[in-house]
């Protein structure tokens, strides 16, 4: 069977179809939107772990590479922005279209990955304590962080086989194809289906039991204080994730999914791809705003993190001119964020009292 230029659709950009509508005002609008917000969010929050954090707990370490990975994402996000404005005329040749798109569907997985390390450094410094000094000790959690960057590598390198520089019909456009709107499903299919199995499936199924097993060991212990409120943190760890998932992991899956399955069934007739094409293209736009909600994440997980960041913030509003900001800011705060510098790496010895303040 011929192959279709995967971007065909997008080569009649006059049709008063929605996909063209999106692909060319909506979703460069919403990353822009998203660069704009995201990218200072992410910059602070590096500067925080750089410059405000005196001591790193696994938990901090595992958001500091979730930051990364978001700031990242960002600086590639131009690229995307250009294309779209430019009315899909992929101008910066094949290796740029292939990082591109090899960088989108990897960062991802590196959202996802990190944040089920982070629950499941929860669950082993509530279930296994002891254990855990042995197994994420600190030289442990760097080289984990090191394997999930270099695993979520691997699984997008079938992306840069499948991205390609094509021309359109009657036209010297040329597009930069995505994967998942190929009209032949021979590799994408099964590629798809591996990586929502390994790459979600298995993470939210670890980050259940972890947080479910968590939850029972604390309510089975003698009943005692709780200074550090593991319980409540510990819920807030899971909860969080879970919302994750539910908003963009599990939307964007599904879409995708359904992208590719639609070219399956039908291949003869693309008009039967439009709704699919569709609903992805719209959540490739709000899964953009997950480099937004990180930064809130690791303020809502990391206690450290969450003051430090929140005095820096607090501080630089209150240098902007007009801000009424710097009298509701405790002396307290000011003094703090004006005297802590340096960090510090993970204390293995340390791991289980810190992971409650983390």
């Amino acid at each position: 069977m011929t192959i279709q230029p995967p971007e065909e659709a997008f080569c009649l950009l006059d049709t008063p179809q929605a996909l063209p509508v999106v692909q060319l005002y909506v979703m460069p609008s919403f990353f822009l939107v998203v660069l704009i917000l995201g990218l200072p969010l992410n910059l602070l929050s590096l500067w925080v772990f750089f410059h405000r954090l005196r001591r790193w707990t696994r938990s901090t370490v595992f958001l500091f590479n979730l930051t990364l990975a978001d700031t990242s994402w960002l600086v590639v996000l131009p690229f995307l922005i250009h294309y779209h404005l430019d009315h899909l005329y992929w101008k910066l040749g094949l290796g740029f279209c292939t990082g591109v798109r090899m960088f989108y569907h990897n960062y991802f997985y590196l959202s996802i990955f990190f944040v089920t390390c982070i629950s499941v450094d929860r669950y082993l410094a509530i279930v296994h304590p002891l254990r855990s000094l042995v197994l994420l000790g600190r030289r442990q959690t760097c080289l984990l962080c090191v394997a999930v960057w270099v695993a979520a590598v691997l699984l997008s390198i079938p992306v840069a086989t499948m991205s390609m520089i094509q021309t359109c019909p009657g036209s010297n456009r040329t597009v930069c194809t995505l994967y998942v709107m190929l009209s032949e499903t021979r590799e994408s299919l099964p590629y798809t289906v591996v990586c929502s199995f390994v790459g979600f499936v298995l993470p939210l199924l670890s980050i259940c039991y972890c947080g479910l097993h968590s939850l029972r060991q604390l309510r089975h212990r003698p009943s005692r204080p709780d200074p550090h409120h593991k319980q409540r943190r510990l819920r807030r760890v899971l909860s969080t994730a879970l919302v994750l998932f539910a908003l963009f992991y599990l939307p964007y899956h599904m879409c995708r999914n359904a992208a590719i399955v639609m070219r399956a069934v039908y291949p003869d007739n693309p008009a039967s791809w439009q709704p699919a094409d569709l609903a992805f293209s719209l959540e490739m736009c709000f899964c953009g705003l997950i480099t937004c909600v990180n930064p809130l994440f690791s303020c809502f997980i990391g206690g450290q993190f969450r003051r430090e960041f929140h005095g820096t913030f607090a501080l630089i509003l209150s240098q902007c001119p007009g801000a009424h900001v710097a009298s509701r800011i405790s002396k307290r705060t000011r003094q703090t964020v004006r005297t802590r510098q340096g960090t510090s790496t993970v204390a293995p010895e340390r791991a289980v009292s810190e992971a409650s303040h983390a």
